[in-house]
């Protein structure tokens, strides 16, 4: 198909993605009382004010909490939208909510930033409640975007979609060699292609191969020549771990986006602190008091007054009026210096739609993690910048995407996979620094056509001396069967999770101290909460079960373990495992784990399957390959 074909069919496929995942949330909230919602997730009420305060940015904060008896799960999590209402049973979202965005969630109990400069009214009024709000800005931006590539006579945006999209071959300027003495051969090669690459490369990071180091130094060494560089990725977790890394290199990096969506530790890089800080900030702030102090002289004035009074009612709020377009003024003029100075913008791709980033272009922009981005999304900062960086991993966990259909009918196939497929422009970086070289082979055979090479610091690293690095504990035979969940339709293993903690609390007597961290990973929400109840009905002492974390692969990505532990659920006689067939999701599963990995599943089962066919046959070349009956009885 022709560049106008392929936008018209991303912009219908989008389309389709926003309709089903609209049709979820809605089958979640609709015509559902308060009641109904609580036991869905989606909904806390009633909830208790706890404490009302200022982040650094002079945003309100608001901490809630509810009954500390509930254990209902629920879909709250850090940087979601929600809604702050009033009165129970109100189901509409309506006047009497306040739009906010989760800060942190500890058990029951909830902070978040309100959308707002002021508290709601109702606020102290009791009988308050919180529910999930349906994000629809994320598509309006990625459709605008689309549609701007679409239409756009642009002559320099026509030239990067011939050559992301057609038969353009991007070129190279001259090559500069370089060694830099922190990056190893594969990152230096990278270095050199991403500097000399005029419109497009591609840093192809496998896990542990040192990604994020090779794209700061490129950073750093691109600000050189260039005065300002744009940074983005598909979440807000890699943004602020770029922004981290970019600011320690003495950086001044200004990272834009929802304080409540920033990580506590990079704080001081935000939008909102940068203009606090700012040399003028105490002009506008005492501009706002007078504003205030006029309005509220004005609001006092009783309903029955006289000409005088209604005059000077007048006066006050003209002067508070006028005062309030001084300080759109003056923050306008604050943000803009903020900005202007900034060496590097951080901000999710889809955050760099802001209205402060409107019209600025920048010479190089940088997509982290493009792996996981959707192609819509990825349009965004190309129609921004001169030229694009991608750095990423096709062999990990795809973009997540609601509608079944969409995905098969090429939503799923990222902007990044279509480069490396066809524009060779990528450069693999080959050394990892994560894991025993046991933990890695598979991966690098299976997916980086055996070239990944373990680095010598952790290439034979072990918990104790005589400890295998890598296990696979066959179920098959036992009668562990899986059984799914009827409510959540996830399915879950009773005799395999509780199979794992025993393994693991007969692997810990082993030890001599107290691992860093462990983690426990299974591709099933349901299997989670029934390993997360073996743990805590078991005898491993209670400092062990402080480093341990249990949950979902998609939890894990970005992250390592010393110790990792798969629980792979499925055991059928039909030899069915659903979306354990993902192999990607396999890779970042695997690939988590640093010194010590086990595996239990059905051999029986998964083998059907080619991925773990191979994995099966490496396991037993290896030595690695257990049977559970050796654990049953001890």
């Amino acid at each position: 198909m022709n560049i106008k074909e392929h936008f018209k069919l991303q912009i219908d496929l989008l389309e389709e993605e926003r309709k089903e995942d609209l049709d979820q949330y809605q089958k979640l909230m609709s015509d559902t009382s308060v009641e109904e919602r609580k036991k869905k997730g989606v909904c806390w009420y009633p909830v208790k004010l706890e404490n009302i305060s200022y982040d650094s940015g002079d945003r309100i904060v608001i901490k809630i909490s509810r009954d500390s008896t509930i254990s209902q799960s629920h879909s709250f999590s850090t940087g979601k939208s929600i809604a702050l209402f009033s009165e129970a049973g109100n189901n509409i979202e309506a006047k009497d909510n306040s739009k906010a965005v989760i800060n942190y969630v500890k058990s029951n109990e909830i902070a978040f930033t309100l959308n707002a400069d002021e508290e709601p009214d109702w606020l102290h009024d009791g009988k308050l409640g919180i529910q999930l709000l349906f994000d629809e800005s994320t598509y309006k931006e990625m459709n605008r975007a689309l549609n701007i590539c679409m239409t756009s006579e642009d002559k320099d945006l026509i030239k990067m979609k011939e050559i992301i999209l057609g038969d353009k071959t991007p070129t190279l300027s001259k090559i500069f060699p370089y060694q830099l003495p922190q990056l190893n051969e594969s990152q230096n090669d990278a270095l050199m292609h991403v500097l000399a690459s005029e419109q497009i490369g591609v840093i192809h990071g496998p896990p542990g191969t040192g990604k994020t180091t090779t794209i700061v130094e490129c950073v750093h060494q691109e600000l050189k020549k260039k005065k300002q560089i744009l940074v983005c990725a598909p979440s807000n977790a890699a943004v602020d771990l770029l922004a981290e890394k970019i600011a320690e290199k003495g950086i001044n990096v200004v990272r834009i986006g929802h304080p409540a969506r920033v990580d506590d530790k990079i704080i001081n890089q935000t939008l909102d602190v940068k203009i606090k800080n700012h040399q003028r900030y105490k002009e506008l702030k005492a501009v706002k008091q007078q504003e205030t102090l006029h309005r509220d002289a004005a609001k006092k004035f009783k309903r029955n007054f006289g000409s005088d009074q209604k005059r000077e009612r007048k006066q006050l709020y003209q002067e508070a009026n006028q005062l309030r377009k001084e300080i759109r003024s003056l923050s306008e003029y604050i943000s803009k210096d903020v900005i202007d100075n900034a060496q590097v913008i951080a901000c999710t791709l889809v955050g760099a739609t802001t209205p402060m980033l409107r019209g600025r272009r920048f010479e190089v922009a940088y997509i982290d993690e493009a792996g996981q981005a959707l192609e819509a999304a990825c349009w965004i900062p190309v129609l921004k910048a001169d030229k694009l960086i991608f750095a990423g991993d096709h062999q990990q966990l795809p973009p997540t995407i609601k509608s079944l259909k969409a995905a098969k009918k090429g939503l799923e196939y990222t902007l990044f996979e279509r480069i490396i497929d066809k524009k060779e422009v990528d450069k693999m970086l080959k050394i990892q620094y994560r894991m025993h070289e046991d933990i890695m082979r598979f991966s690098s055979q299976y997916f980086y056509d055996n070239q990944l090479i373990a680095n010598e610091d952790n290439k034979h690293w072990k918990m104790f001396d005589d400890d295998l690095p890598l296990e696979f504990i066959d179920t098959a035979g036992t009668g562990y069967e899986e059984k799914l969940d009827p409510e959540s339709l996830s399915t879950y293993n009773i005799d395999e999770a509780n199979l794992l903690i025993k393994h693991l609390q007969n692997y810990l007597i082993k030890l001599q101290s107290v691992p860093a961290n462990i983690g426990i990973i299974t591709p099933y929400s349901a299997q989670v909460k029934v390993l997360r109840k073996a743990l805590y009905q078991s005898d491993i002492k209670e400092k062990f079960k402080e480093v341990i974390n249990i949950n979902t692969v998609d939890s894990f990505q970005g992250q390592e373990r010393e110790i990792i532990y798969i629980s792979m659920v499925r055991s059928n006689a039909d030899g069915e495992i659903g979306f354990l067939a993902n192999a990607r999701r396999m890779n970042v599963a695997m690939t988590r784990a640093q010194k010590k990995l086990v595996m239990i599943g059905d051999s029986a089962t998964i083998t059907r399957n080619k991925y773990f066919s191979e994995m099966f046959d490496f396991v037993n070349e290896i030595g690695a390959y257990r049977s559970a009956f050796e654990f049953l009885y001890d």
